[in-house]
């Protein structure tokens, strides 16, 4: 993981091609947010992210990225693969099983998107909150230690 100290609260994260590695990016991610002080989106973020990752894992390529990082308006994610396919929006019956990932990350984000590469392999796709509050920016707080 890369992080920036400073203004700009940003982390990044290779993840390796595999769907149990997202289990442990997405606890990553809710420590992350907790120390950024954005306990109330960190479900609906969290939720997002692993379903982007998912989605990269199933239908990409290697190498996969994920990058995460807060301004002070908005708290933004960026999943980035190197397959060749684009994301697809299904209408999954009731009983399925797959489909429905980038409608989990419409009805949660605040925003979302597909971002071109201009002919080259490989697919962006990104989610934006809104912050509801004014946060204290320059300060991200440590996250509590829990006790056994």
């Amino acid at each position: 993981m890369i992080t920036i100290p400073g203004r700009l609260h940003s982390a990044t994260w290779d993840i390796p091609y595999d769907l149990a590695a997202v289990r442990g990016v997405r606890h990553r991610v809710q420590e992350i947010l907790t120390s950024w002080s954005l306990e109330d989106l960190a479900d609906d973020v969290v939720l997002v992210v692993g379903e982007l990752l998912g989605n990269a894992v199933s239908h990409g390529a290697p190498p996969i990225r994920l990058s995460l990082w807060r301004t002070r308006g908005a708290l933004c994610v960026r999943v980035t693969d190197h397959g060749t396919g684009r994301p697809q929006h299904l209408a999954p019956d009731l009983e399925a099983v797959h489909g429905r990932g980038l409608a989990i990350v419409a009805a949660l984000a605040g925003d979302a998107g597909v971002i071109s590469r201009d002919g080259r392999p490989g697919t962006v796709v990104w989610a934006r909150w809104a912050m509801k509050r004014d946060i204290d920016f320059d300060r991200p707080r440590v996250p509590e230690q829990r006790q056994p």
